[in-house]
């Protein structure tokens, strides 16, 4: 088994120590070193060659998103910030995920998860799935990459769904820019975040896309020209109404199955009876298999599935697990993506 060694930065001893020990809580890690600094994390990383760094975002001298970009532009290594749940915090960790980081924690959550520990095996699992992400996978799997979309007959598109998790915000910005402001199908995406996130999430698509980006709301009617984020910390359905009219219904219901709000199989769950063959759903990086039952649902009322290939996967955990159960029309790297979905519809 392969031993990970990670570089913790962080302007705080404490933090230092708490990260630390739940690191070296677990056999595959070790940690290489920490930094105090931006500066010291830059020279560390130089220095010790670690496997993964662990940043924050707010330190003395030089700060964790100059930090990042330093490390990004001359020793690249994979990047996971840690953040706090303000609004501020939110916004800084987004443009850290702009800048390269390939995934973000919450600092409270980690700290206050002493007791139940789940919050830190999460942590802990979704670093392993950064790390192990050029894991060879099967030969089977190997052979069905190589094909493109099953072409068929399509009926008018109504919805474009795309779930996504780790890596997903950087994977949505090769893809969301490129839609035309007349573009006639309204597009919802379920990106698993903590709540607070998804609104600074929908401000700043806003600011980079043709189309309006907006955070959904309950009992929002669904409308074209629009592309909507699922909130963080709610479950996003759909509903039809008596005059044909689909609005959405959102909650904060406990949900046995859910790990996740949003679930993308719990969008999918209302969505694919609603849209039948006239839905296009989209899965992309992402730890588990959250969306391998929603694109079940979606096949069969005869819609139709895209996964991104692990090529481009941050972490190739959701759209494999669509695979295999053998629920995807296609697979494509991102890069291929929306010309893949503009073709198709």
């Amino acid at each position: 088994m392969k031993k990970y060694q990670v570089l913790v930065v962080d302007d705080s001893a404490f933090m230092r120590r708490a990260i630390s020990l739940i690191l070296e809580n677990d056999s595959q890690f070790s940690v290489v070193g920490i930094a105090r600094n931006g500066e010291e994390a830059v020279e560390k990383v130089k220095l010790l060659q670690p496997d993964l760094v662990t940043m924050d975002v707010e330190m003395p001298k030089m700060n964790g998103l100059r930090a990042l970009a330093e490390i990004m532009n001359n020793t690249p290594v994979p990047v996971v910030m840690l953040s706090s749940r303000t609004g501020e915090g939110a916004k800084e960790t987004l443009e850290a995920l702009d800048l390269g980081a390939v995934d973000f924690f919450l600092k409270d959550c980690l700290i206050k998860d002493q007791v139940k520990g789940n919050q830190t095996q999460e942590f802990l699992l979704r670093l392993k799935g950064i790390l192990e992400v050029n894991a060879t996978t099967s030969a089977p799997i190997k052979a069905r990459q190589e094909k493109g979309v099953k072409r068929k007959k399509q009926r008018k598109t109504d919805l474009i769904f795309i779930g996504c998790s780790t890596g997903g915000p950087s994977a949505l910005q090769k893809i969301l820019p490129y839609f035309p402001k007349e573009f006639p199908v309204p597009i919802v995406v379920a990106q698993h975040m903590p709540p607070g996130f998804t609104q600074p999430l929908a401000e700043r698509f806003d600011t980079l896309c043709q189309l309006n980006v907006r955070e959904v709301e309950n009992g929002q009617v669904l409308k074209p020209g629009t592309i909507y984020i699922a909130p963080s910390g709610y479950q996003t359905r759909f509903e039809k109404k008596l005059d044909e009219s689909i609005v959405f219904k959102v909650d904060n219901q406990e949900c046995e199955k859910a790990l996740y709000k949003p679930s993308v199989d719990i969008s999918l769950e209302s969505a694919a009876p609603i849209f039948t063959d006239r839905l296009l759903s989209i899965i992309l990086t992402g730890m588990g298999v959250d969306g391998m039952i929603g694109c079940g649902l979606v096949k069969k009322h005869n819609g139709n599935v895209f996964v991104e290939a692990e090529e481009s996967c941050i972490v190739y955990g959701m759209p494999k697990a669509v695979l295999e159960a053998g629920y995807a029309d296609g697979q494509f790297e991102l890069t291929r993506m929306y010309q893949e979905i503009i073709s198709f519809i």
